[in-house]
């Protein structure tokens, strides 16, 4: 005569049913008499597995403390077979048309016999599955030189590519695009960035294209301008787009105090530019006269004069030329662009 072992006070077997209630249905566990809960009829089955997992996550064990429930109720899952073999999995059996669901371990000869089952991975036990609205995501941390130093290094790059002639509305421009591209050197600058930087006019698209550093093409959809680059030495910059579309944000943000105080897009282009150099923390920075009218497409002798117009509207405190070597210095109140946000519709 065979002895078989007592079942353990905790074995790794959990049934759930779902009863039918005249007020809908209820989920109902045999192992928690005092807990049952109502569903929805579109949510009831994904309740009742997530009802068995909870359970199983709270009983892990290693698998050789593991034994097949099945054999120790007899084996009245399944048909008659052969007898328990191979190693014991967790097996997920349905019956009477889903009202109930069962979740407990079995060897893997009870398994293959049983009807509307399946195994469950053990890996799906390991760490509980957290819904969508709670997992959080890894902030990306941004790759190569700030934002800052990169509208610097393409203020810088864009005074050589482009010709002196080239308009500060057609700099602007060139600016945001070349921030923006993807990696077929394409752009979609949306209506609401031209219409913060007031550039709605095609002038300024049209000095780009006879420079041929750019082409317009067809949008695909309206409230924005479709653009394709023609200046291949661009693909050598940052290949981060993510960390280039802050850029171009952040140089937005630069230029909104000379755009709020109505003034023309000179002092934008030299207020962004003024941001870009200058220290975070102290506001103070200094440049070559002629680089900084260069990068900004003015004359040299119009820059004192745009110079004392930013210190005017309150974007500078004071600036001065040094006589000996020609650079400008200045000091403006120290500001923090990233600290508030402009959307581009």
């Amino acid at each position: 005569m065979r002895l078989r072992t007592p079942c353990p006070a905790t074995a790794r077997a959990w049934t759930v049913e779902l009863r039918s209630r005249p007020d809908g249905i209820t989920l109902v566990c045999l192992h928690c008499p005092h807990d049952s809960s109502r569903v929805s009829p579109t949510s009831a089955r994904a309740a009742a597995l997530a009802h068995l997992a909870r359970h199983a996550r709270t009983d892990l064990r290693a698998s050789h403390l593991r034994i097949c429930q099945c054999h120790e109720r007899g084996c009245r899952w399944h048909p008659r077979h052969r007898g328990c073999a191979g190693p014991v999995r967790l097996l997920l059996a349905r019956e009477r048309g889903g009202r109930v669901w069962r979740l407990a371990d079995a060897c893997t000869a009870c398994s293959a016999a049983t009807e509307q089952a399946a195994v469950v991975p053990d890996t799906m036990l390991t760490s509980p599955q957290r819904p969508p609205d709670t997992v959080r995501h890894r902030r990306r941390r941004a790759r190569g030189p700030g934002d800052r130093i990169r509208v610097a290094e393409m203020l810088s790059y864009l005074a050589a590519a482009l010709p002196r002639s080239i308009s500060a509305e057609a700099r602007l421009i060139a600016l945001q695009c070349a921030l923006r591209m993807d990696s077929r050197m394409r752009v979609r600058l949306p209506m609401g960035v031209l219409r913060s930087l007031r550039l709605s006019t095609p002038q300024p698209w049209r000095e780009l294209e006879q420079a041929r550093w750019l082409r317009t093409l067809h949008g695909t959809r309206p409230g924005e301008v479709v653009a394709e680059l023609q200046d291949p030495a661009l693909l050598g910059q940052s290949p981060s787009r993510p960390d280039r579309q802050h850029a171009a944000d952040w140089a937005l943000r630069a230029g909104h105090g000379t755009r709020a105080a109505g003034e023309d897009t000179f002092l934008q282009l030299t207020s962004i530019h003024l941001a870009a150099h200058s220290d975070p923390e102290t506001g103070r920075g200094q440049a070559e006269a002629d680089r900084m009218a260069r990068e900004c497409g003015m004359e040299d002798q119009n820059m004192p004069a745009a110079l004392d117009r930013l210190a005017t509207i309150g974007s500078l405190t004071q600036w001065q030329q040094c006589p000996y070597t020609g650079d400008v210095q200045w000091s403006c109140a120290p500001r923090h662009p990233n600290r508030t946000a402009i959307k581009d519709g």
